[in-house]
Order: C-alpha cells, then structure tokens, then sequence
C-alpha cells in the first residue's frame, strides 16, 4: 500500500513554535507506523516562502524577502530534524522547480477555461493572506486572527469557483470520511452549500511570488502557490524521477483547522481544474492551549519545545503532546502537565520496568532471558501482549495516536502488575520456584519488547533503546508491525543502562 503524508508548508514569516513542533510530530508518527506496516511511504515537510506577509516581515528587519527567507528556512529544516522526524523531502517554495510547477498548473487552469481578468474589492487580513466574506467574520474581525479586514481592491486574476460548488458537494456526500473529524467535515460541507464565489488567485500589488506566466506584472496568490506543493515536491524530490503516479493521489494531508477551507474546499476545486484526481483524505488537528488564555513564565506554565528537548531529549516532548492532547482537539498543555506525564509514566511507569527487568534478568540469571516454561498466566500475558499490538494499530490507523498510547500504557501496566505479583525477588530464593521465576522474567522481556514496537512511532528512540538493553534487533525490518508476536523474542544477553528517564525533582 502506498502512503503520502504531508504537514503544511510553514510560513517563514516568523521563527519556528510549537505548533510546527505538533503538527511534524503527528505527521512523522503516521509515516513511521505505516512503515511499520510496510507500506510505501512518502512524507513531505517544508516552508511556504512567498507573500505580501513574508515581504512585510522581511522589511521590518531591513532584509529583501530572499535574504529575510534564506536565514528562516533552515531553521524549519533544522526544527524537522530535531523533532526526529522521518521526512523523506523539505520543500522551499522558492524552489525554481515548484515555481515552474505551478506556473504549468495555473496554465492548465487557465486552457481548461476557469480564469478570466477582473476587477475586485473585498474584505482582505493581511494576517492569514485571504478573503473573507462578511458573513464569516466574528465581530467585524477574522475570526481566525482577531484583525479587522482591510478593504482591498485591484484587478486580479479569478478562478471560477462557483463552477465547482456542485461537484465538490456531492464529492463530500460520497465520500463522508474525506475530512476528519467529522465535525470539520461538516463544517467544510457546510461553507459549500452556503454558495462558493470565485476567488482571487493573482495579485498585482506585490511582488515577492510566482509571476503568472501570461502576465508578469502579476504574481500568483501564494495560498495557491503554496497548496500546489503537494504535487510539485513529487516531480523533483528524487532526482531525475517523477513520483507523481507512484504516491499520487494516495495523499493523507495533515493539517491545523485554521487552515480547513483552503485545503478542503479551494485545493480539491483547484485539482479538479488542472485535471488531477483529488487526495485521499485530510485529517484536521486542534490547537495546543498553553495553560489557557494567559501564558506566563513566572507562572511555569510556558511549554517551549527547544527547552524541552534540550533538557530532556525529544521522546518526552513527542510522547507528551501527543498523551495529553487527542488529535483532532484542542488541548490546554502546560510545563506542569509534562512534568506530572514525564515522571508518572515515562520515569516511573515504563522507566522503572525496564530498569527492574533488565536488572532481575542480569541478577537472577545471569543477564540471559530465560527460555519460557508454559504456564497459564504467561499463556494470558501472550495473548494480551499481541492483542494490544493489534489494537494500537487500530487506533493508528484511525489516526487516534492518544488512544494508541493509551492501549500500550495498559499493558505497560500490566507488566507492572505481573511484576508485583509474582515478585521475582521472593521467588529467586527459592530453587522449586526456578521455572516460575524464568516464566515471570521471559514474560517481562516478551512484553517489554512488543511494548517497544507498538510506541516506535511516537517515541522511536526510547523503544530502540529498550530492544537494544534487552540484547533485540532494532533495524528497519525488526520493527515491521509483522514481527510484533510473543515468540518473536530471541534468546539474548541484556544491557543494563541508566534510567531511561531520570525523574525530574520539584524545583529542578
């Protein structure tokens, strides 16, 4: 199976937060369990480099929009590696092969007869680069910004969008799970059968963009620009192949609700123009609320992601937002939420189990897993243990990444209770309870280690290193979903190891 995932292209006009952190996150966990699985990945990541925004902020620095962008986009790309993400392209939409893609998109565009030269005035934020109809603003405001729109008027190119009102319509009717969740289905829905005008797609008052090819004074709408990066990056990622037919259009975009109307409503119209089959689905996430309306450091309830990773490394970040908030809504977050998650579980929960496991295998046989005597409590811990794998990948296939944790966290659970159970300690001193003892130690390896494929995806460094302290392979064709069984464990010798995660102290 093939599978395209891809985040938004991010806006150079300011440095990289948190909320790019969330979005590469969600998207690289995705990627990586459907490597996992053993499908054709593809996972597109990069910056969107164009505008009357970029141009703004690029003067406010006494820079020319290229330089202003030159020294913000590798620090997209640097923020992409960091997060540890598995990204197999970065897109620039400066890039001169994405900028003759999508002068040839807008062409097609333009033969297929749905541009045509007007004058046009409307209410435009300079904020977000958009229209709005007077309708959907909040108070006189956008309600995505909170900025009264200014009036903007000139003579642009317009794409006919009304053409596409109901065509778009009832290809959301057929396909119900094109937009998830569904609640931002139905909003998507719902802003198409409100009626769809034709939208602007050029601009004459700027400069800084893609020239529309049959008339250079004008430059095209960098929403537009932007969108068509999805199919652009697939003609040159890999050079001297097109992987358009390969990856296209089994697309997954992931993206943040504020930007749910250009992609479900102007992108699909925009593809249907230029004759190109409409992505597979797009799954829209909430925002991450800082501790609520009021963020203050004195407080601590200021969650900043390059602090985070630098102190405690990137899986306690990627675990976090991803354990606290569910995909799909918003979330308040807060330095004391992740502190409570870190110690709670990651340190005491899984931590201290491999700790105590790898320990007792090291003490009590010499640090070789024990072979498994049969008995009825391991026959339970098995089936468990394979039944979690099956359902987190459920959930992952459901992009419910929190619900996924959540069914790895109780088995993690389980191990721990199988520990206090059966007390390996009391059990080693005495020699009739020698296959017991074995039986409780192979189990707790077994778990461990499908525990460890089942949370790759969101924390991939941890659960290589738990393969790796219990003397596992963890190579790319160890971690296919395939191998997660009970009987997958080879006899090996462990690695004992400082904690995995080292509590943090109030106060630290």
């Amino acid at each position: 199976m093939r599978y395209y995932i891809t985040t938004p292209i991010y806006y150079v006009n300011g440095e990289p937060h948190l909320g790019h952190a969330y979005t590469t996150i969600a998207a690289d966990i995705l990627a990586r369990y459907h490597r996992q699985k053993g499908d054709d990945v593809f996972f597109l990541t990069g910056v969107d480099e164009h505008g009357n925004k970029v141009a703004q902020a690029a003067a406010e620095r006494g820079l020319t929009p290229r330089q202003h962008v030159d020294q913000l986009a590798p620090k997209f790309r640097r923020l992409a590696e960091r997060l540890g993400a598995t990204n197999d392209f970065f897109i620039r939409t400066t890039d001169a092969e994405h900028e003759a893609f999508v002068q040839q998109f807008v062409e097609r565009m333009k033969a297929a007869g749905d541009i045509e030269k007007r004058s046009y005035g409307g209410l435009y934020c300079t904020a977000c680069e958009g229209f709005w109809y007077e309708r959907d603003l909040v108070d006189g405001k956008c309600p995505d910004h909170g900025l009264e729109p200014v009036w903007l008027e000139e003579e642009n190119y317009y794409f006919l969008l009304s053409r596409y009102q109901d065509r778009l319509a009832e290809m959301f009717r057929a396909n119900p799970d094109f937009v998830k969740p569904r609640s931002r289905y139905n909003e998507a829905l719902s802003f198409i059968e409100q009626g769809l005008d034709d939208i602007s797609i050029s601009r004459s008052s700027i400069t800084w963009g893609v020239p529309v090819p049959w008339d250079p004074e004008q430059v095209i709408y960098v929403w537009v620009d932007a969108l068509i990066n999805y199919l652009s990056a697939l003609t040159y990622a890999r050079p001297g192949e097109d992987l358009v037919e390969r990856y296209w259009p089994a697309v997954f975009h992931l993206l943040a609700k504020d930007i749910l109307k250009f992609h479900a409503v102007i992108w699909p119209a925009l593809l249907l123009s230029a004759g190109y089959p409409l992505p597979t689905g797009e799954f829209i996430h909430g925002y991450l609320l800082m501790g609520g309306a009021k963020m203050s450091k004195t407080r601590g309830n200021v969650l900043d992601p390059f602090v985070v990773m630098d102190q405690y490394g990137i899986d306690p970040l990627r675990f976090y937002l991803m354990r606290e908030v569910a995909l799909g809504q918003d979330g308040v977050i807060s330095l004391e939420g992740f502190e409570g998650r870190y110690n709670s579980e990651l340190a005491n929960e899984l931590g201290n189990l491999v700790s105590r496991s790898v320990s007792m295998i090291g003490k009590y046989r010499d640090g070789r897993i024990p072979a498994a005597p049969a008995d009825a409590v391991l026959r339970d811990v098995a089936a468990e243990g394979e039944a979690m794998v099956r359902a987190s990948g459920a959930h992952y296939d459901a992009v419910e990444v929190t619900a996924a944790v959540e069914t790895v966290w109780e088995y993690v659970r389980r191990l721990n209770r199988l520990v206090e159970e059966e007390a390996p300690w009391k059990l080693a001193k005495d020699e009739a309870q020698a296959d017991r003892l074995d039986m409780v130690l192979h189990g707790l390896a077994a778990g461990l280690r499908l525990v460890a494929l089942a949370v790759y995806p969101v924390i991939p460094g941890t659960a290589e290193e738990i393969l790796r302290r219990l003397g596992q392979a963890h190579g790319a064709a160890d971690l296919l979903l395939e191998k997660a069984t009970w009987g997958g464990l080879t006899p090996a010798t462990v690695v004992v190891g400082a904690p995995l995660f080292p509590r943090i102290e109030a106060g630290a």
